[in-house]
């Protein structure tokens, strides 16, 4: 591995030096008698407010062509590989006054253009806020290439931070319930929360900061988020070996290079008291900061249930020259609370009929979690049209944790307690090198995107004995009568026995082109390689001082992808896209070999529109996910033995998700934003053998619900208006009916077409409706919101435990001062 990646290196580096030597001159188109020169240009340029404040988010279009940007944080912008001529360049947003410029492009040159705009940066703000970009218009920086949305052969969502601020976001689960058919699944032990889309579960493969894995084990702190970008459907090119439902990347709060910041305090039911702070600016011409930072405490609708957290997030941006920058950032979360199982399922099957806020755990029961990061973002531009990127960041993650957990009760009520101690630490390094870059072969535009990754998790685990516990059992009580029994009260003492480590290396090169046959024809394509060695975990037993050890693990895959765009009008796109997944399983086959991964293939086919000058867009995808090498267990031993070891699998399952999503953003009106979202899904076993323990065929999995929907609304009153300064807003989410417990399991001992007794738990659709206002007088502003107005009970499950109810009506107000 290690020679691989240093000849992969090579090679990009080897291709780097030449496409610098190329400077700002076309790719050679050749035949065998006839060799052709497309000379090219670029323009680079400035957008400020009269206050001399960079305008970001605006709209660059260069009229004689089908070129345009957006201005980015800085107010600057770059378009590339402009022919040599005359051009009339367009700077535009909804609200404000068109401004044009007439530029020259000169071969080999980059131009210069300059504009400032008639607003101050203050009432920029506000017009950004009051004309919201298109859903297609919006920059994606997960996505790795600079490829306009309407050009990608897939969905995506980004959620920014003005939805973010307007809706008083706590959790990272109040942000998503704003992504069509993204929903949160499970909150197990109340210690994390869950989310799923497309039937598939985002763990930690999945969930991504500033660009870098995370561990989904910690609630990530919401109040340090720019924006939270949504990206549907396979991302096994970009990232290898994650779930096929999509990712999703949380982009913290970047330094300025002007002065700024905000203090405020949040409070609210339940005894919930936040401050917070942000402030931002430059150290010199070159060097800018921001830090970010609050505490939080708060109590629960749930009885004994508590919470203690505090969060700071650094960072300072590096100008090294015109063309290099680099951005350094950290961010450190503690967390303290009460880890809490809710309410217990009776006889397996069933949601015990409780009150909302009945804690069955104890008084003394904890969660300690820690999560570190520090990271750093070089980037270069190597010439008008070529940029090299690399990425590097070290996380830290752990949790001591001490607790009754996994409760399920008799139908008489009795609850056996059971409990748990546990030390978990991970270590995780991560590295990256990306180029990305715009050429030309004859009239064939290119984006194309190069690249390597490299990952090492490195996972510590403590496990204990606990004295006076039998059988992993805590006490007994009776949920129905608590008279019945004395519950214990002490503090059980907990040795170390063993510490496990396991360490895990990853590996990926990947290579993608965008490539435009005509300014309504593209075909995008790409393959990446991946490389994952589970090195043998070994365990150490204190009492013995013996060391076992596992065995290695090794997988690797090819993962190739392909789709097509056709653009028949400007504000129309129209996708077909396939591509695959590998995931990998645990278990070994019928001769004690482990198991090669299993591979997914997803097909997507998608609309994305534009309408009214962005005002409204409107988006609708279809798709199929088919993992058709399922492991399930193996029907037979080597020796041809019935097997009824569920360890020992086959690849020969299958499971396939179907599924169609529609989503809508509209600004029908000046100061109305609108985001809306349907989805069906349709996640279900197609292919297990009849073999005891295998799951039944046609049986939807659980935590899946067939239908989700969200939608939005704010409207901000204008500066003409008598109550100027006023917002008000609403919020409706919808989760369809799904199953809790376990899915059915096949018995072939039974009657044909029987299957084992249901351990599935029906839970119910649910919906919730929160209403927010605010008012904004200068510098100070106030926002008050009341969640699930209607007070509606409903249950997030985790397998057969762990049924937390849904919050009930709460009430939360923030007041904050923006210097």
């Amino acid at each position: 591995m290690k020679y691989l990646y240093l000849l992969l290196l090579t090679v990009l580096f080897s291709t780097i030096n030449g496409i610098a030597q190329t400077g700002n001159i076309g790719v050679v188109a050749q035949t065998d008698t006839i060799t052709t020169m497309v000379q090219t240009g670029a323009i680079n340029g400035n957008i400020t407010t009269t206050d001399g404040k960079p305008a970001a988010y605006v709209n660059i279009v260069l009229k004689e062509t089908s070129k345009g940007t957006i201005s980015n944080e800085d107010g600057t912008f770059s378009l590339h590989n402009i022919k040599v001529g005359q051009y009339m360049l367009v700077v535009s947003y909804t609200g404000l006054q068109t401004q044009t410029k007439e530029v020259a492009v000169i071969a080999g040159t980059t131009t210069e253009a300059s504009f400032v705009l008639k607003e101050t940066s203050k009432e920029l703000d506000e017009v950004i806020v009051n004309a919201r970009k298109g859903l297609n218009a919006k920059p994606l920086t997960i996505g790795k290439a600079p490829i306009d949305p309407m050009d990608l052969p897939q969905s995506i969502s980004i959620i920014n931070k003005d939805i973010i601020t307007d809706q008083q976001s706590q959790r990272l689960s109040d942000v998503v319930k704003n992504v069509n058919g993204i929903y949160l699944a499970t909150t197990r032990g109340s210690t994390q929360e869950a989310f799923s889309s497309r039937g598939y579960s985002f763990g930690s493969n999945n969930m991504f900061k500033n660009g870098a894995r995370v561990n989904s084990g910690a609630m990530p702190e919401v109040s340090s988020l720019e924006r939270v970008e949504i990206l549907k459907g396979s991302a096994a090119i970009l990232y290898g070996n994650v779930a096929p439902g999509g990712i999703l990347n949380m982009v913290t709060k970047q330094p300025k290079f002007q002065t700024g910041g905000e203090v405020s305090m949040r409070v609210g039911s339940n005894a919930l008291y936040k401050p917070s702070f942000d402030v931002y600016g430059p150290i010199s011409k070159t060097i800018a900061f921001r830090i970010n930072g609050t505490y939080e405490n708060a109590k629960s609708y749930r009885d004994v249930v508590k919470s203690e957290r505090y969060y700071v997030n650094p960072s300072m941006l590096f100008k090294l020259g015109k063309r290099t920058e680099l951005l350094v950032q950290g961010d450190y979360l503690h967390h303290n609370f009460t880890p809490d199982f809710g309410i217990p399922s009776v006889a397996d099957s069933a949601i015990a009929k409780l009150p909302r806020n009945r804690f069955l755990g104890t008084n003394w029961q904890y969660t300690k979690t820690e999560q570190s990061s520090a990271g750093f973002s070089l980037k270069h531009q190597l010439n008008d049209s070529w940029t090299i990127t690399a990425n590097g960041s070290y996380q830290m993650y752990k949790r001591d944790y001490y607790s009754i957990e996994r409760m399920q009760a008799a139908a008489n009520g009795n609850l056996p307690r059971p409990i748990n101690k546990l030390y978990t630490r991970e270590d995780y390094y991560v590295a990256s090198v990306d180029l990305t870059g715009k050429f030309k072969t004859a009239f064939i535009e290119h984006t194309l995107l190069a690249g390597v990754d490299a990952d090492r998790f490195y996972t510590s685990n403590y496990t204990y004995s606990l004295a006076n516990v039998k059988g992993g059992i805590y006490d007994t009580i009776n949920i129905y009568d608590a008279t019945k029994y004395t519950p214990r009260t002490d503090i059980p003492v907990a040795t170390a026995l063993k510490l496990g480590h396991q360490p895990v290396n990853r590996f990926g090169a990947y290579v993608q082109d965008l490539i435009s046959l005509s300014s309504k024809l593209k075909v995008l394509v790409g393959v990446r390689w991946s490389y994952q060695d589970s090195k043998a975990p070994d365990t150490l037993t204190f009492a013995t001082n013996v060391k076992t050890m596992g065995s290695d693990k090794v997988d690797k895959a090819f993962s190739p992808r392909a789709g097509i765009v056709y653009k028949p009008f400007g504000h129309t796109s129209i996708f077909a896209s396939y591509s695959n997944n590998f995931v990998v399983n645990t278990g070994t086959d019928i001769n004690y070999k482990q198991l090669d991964p299993s591979i997914v293939n997803q097909y997507e086919l998608g609309v994305k529109n534009d309408f009214l000058n962005g005002k409204l867009s409107a988006n609708v995808t279809v798709y199929r996910i088919v993992n058709n090498n399922l492991a399930q267990t193996a029907p037979f031993l080597a020796d041809g033995t019935p097997n009824s070891n569920a360890n020992i699998k086959v690849l020969a399952g299958e499971t396939t998700s179907d599924g169609v999503e529609l989503d809508i953003t509209a600004h029908p009106l000046k100061g109305l934003d609108i985001i809306a979202g349907y989805s069906y899904n349709n996640m279900r076993y197609t292919k297990t053998p009849d073999v005891k323990g295998n799951y039944v065929e046609g049986q939807r999995l659980v935590n899946t619900p067939a239908n989700t929907a969200n939608g939005s609304l704010f409207y901000n009153f204008s500066r003409d208006s008598k109550l100027k300064g006023f917002k008000v807003g609403a919020t409706v989410v919808y989760i369809g009916d799904r199953f809790g417990g376990w899915n059915d399991t096949k018995d072939p001992s039974k009657p044909a077409g029987s299957y084992t007794k249901s351990r599935l738990i029906p839970v119910s659709g649910f919906t919730t409706i929160d209403l927010s206002a605010g008012y904004t007088f200068k510098h100070i502003s106030v926002l008050a919101k009341l969640s699930n107005i209607t007070n509606t009970l409903n249950y997030y499950v985790h397998e057969n435990y762990s049924i937390n109810p849904i919050p009930p009506r709460q009430f939360m107000a923030t007041v904050a001062y923006r210097f």
